[in-house]
């Protein structure tokens, strides 16, 4: 006996609500990170996440706004990695700041888009055309720094470290190589410069508080 019934097709399962906005978010960072923002089109984003462009500008307005909410995402994933890392646990601040360069440096290994930074290459492509995708990535930016000053601080109380240097800016320092870092390692098509800055920049630190008194004595004379 035939069946005369059609053969059913089998509907893709719906994604679950807010599921799209993680899939879209987790996919543009990736995809800005291997490509950049410029070459990372919505219907790409889309076809790279499996939804649709409908559920894309049901989240977000424009690209400028994904790029913008993208900066934001990445502030919050890589928090939590940084807040969990074991370079906390050293009693000495200094001993932290050494433990932090080291546990950055760990990080620059496999791909050069698995260890460069979204916000980084973001930025550099749009810090010109883009005040939000700019003031996002800024905000990223300065707020990872921020979260060295307190140890930087605590170390510079403990060994007589003062002007010139402050805290604020040694921590910013922190991130202006590191970025330097990863554009030179795209320069040279491997990590091998980005890891080279790391060393320097610990280095750079182990002078300012291993020579307390020469600083202290160069205060002096000014």
């Amino acid at each position: 006996m035939s069946n005369d019934n059609p053969p059913q097709t089998a509907r893709p399962a719906p994604i679950p609500r807010g599921e799209a906005r993680v899939r879209l978010l987790d996919t543009a960072l990736r995809l800005i990170r291997e490509q950049g923002f410029a070459a990372t089109s919505v219907d790409a984003l889309c076809t790279a996440a499996g939804v649709t462009k409908g559920a894309f500008f049901h989240h977000f307005d424009s690209k400028e706004a994904l790029g913008a909410a993208a900066a934001d995402y990445w502030s919050e994933t890589t928090s939590e990695l940084f807040a969990n890392a074991p370079y906390h646990q050293p009693d000495d601040p200094l001993d932290r700041i050494y433990a932090y360069l080291d546990f950055r440096a760990a990080l620059i290994d496999g791909e050069i888009a698995e260890f460069t930074c979204l916000v980084g290459t973001m930025v550099q492509e749009t810090y010109g055309s883009s005040d939000a995708i700019r003031a996002a990535c800024n905000a990223s930016i300065t707020g990872h720094a921020a979260t060295l000053v307190a140890d930087i601080q605590a170390a510079m109380d403990a060994r007589g470290v003062g002007a010139p240097f402050t805290a604020q800016s040694l921590a910013l320092l922190t991130q202006t190589v590191l970025q330097g870092g990863f554009i030179t390692a795209k320069a040279a098509g491997h990590k091998g410069p980005a890891l080279d800055a790391v060393a320097h920049l610990k280095r750079y630190f182990a002078f300012i508080f291993d020579s307390p008194a020469r600083h202290t004595q160069n205060r002096s004379a000014a």
